[in-house]
């Protein structure tokens, strides 16, 4: 019998891209076009483009290039991100987890534009959470922890009643520095030290329990 692991949560705030949402194809396309753009090496460049703001991904990998230039090609990308959702599909379980969720305290914390978040999660055919942060609530990208933080303010809950659900290492990052316990989600997530770590999301189960509260059942 595979082991189960079980958190106790009051509100679940959730990342977006490869946490509930596969974009990864859009994401690829999209960053190896700038890598090119730039003469970079797409492989290298799409290690670090996951979890951040694209202009704060930007500027990591050209830190000498003026910021100006990184916001510009920022909402550039974001428009051309925004009209391509060909292969933008659920995360296996996603739709199930999303549905198991829409009485329990959630939002969704993202580092995608409303624009973007609306046209991926409506591709994935996925229900919209009531509180959103987006990268227009922020004034600091992940791995900052403001998203996180003001996701959980706007429920209404503490961080450290809160657990977070990520795939990347500023995401998962940005989780810890809130003070709150993270998920890992992906293949990519094992490496960053999640408190658990899961494939996809139909390793987990949501119970609504009577106090209020949430637990989450982690198959191993």
């Amino acid at each position: 019998m595979p082991a189960t692991t079980t958190l106790i949560a009051r509100a679940l705030l959730l990342d977006m891209d490869s946490t509930i949402v596969n974009s990864e194809a859009v994401v690829e396309r999209c960053w190896r076009r700038w890598a090119a753009e730039q003469g970079l090496d797409a492989t290298e460049v799409l290690k670090v483009v996951h979890g951040r703001q694209g202009w704060a991904t930007m500027a990591a990998l050209l830190p000498d290039r003026p910021v100006e230039l990184n916001h510009e090609d920022n909402r550039r990308m974001l428009a051309q991100e925004t009209a391509d959702v060909e292969g933008v599909v659920p995360v296996p379980g996603a739709p199930a987890f999303m549905a198991a969720l829409a009485t329990l305290p959630h939002a969704l914390v993202t580092s995608a534009d409303i624009a973007l978040s609306d046209a991926r999660m409506g591709a994935a055919g996925l229900p919209m959470p009531a509180v959103r942060i987006t990268a227009e609530s922020v004034s600091a990208s992940k791995p900052d922890p403001e998203g996180f933080l003001k996701g959980a303010a706007e429920l209404g809950y503490a961080p450290e009643d809160c657990v977070v659900f990520e795939d990347s290492e500023a995401g998962i990052a940005a989780g810890r520095a809130a003070g709150m316990r993270v998920v890992g989600v992906g293949e990519r997530a094992g490496a960053f030290g999640p408190d658990v770590h899961v494939r996809d999301l139909e390793q987990i189960r949501v119970e609504a329990l009577a106090d209020g509260s949430i637990a989450l059942h982690v198959e191993g």
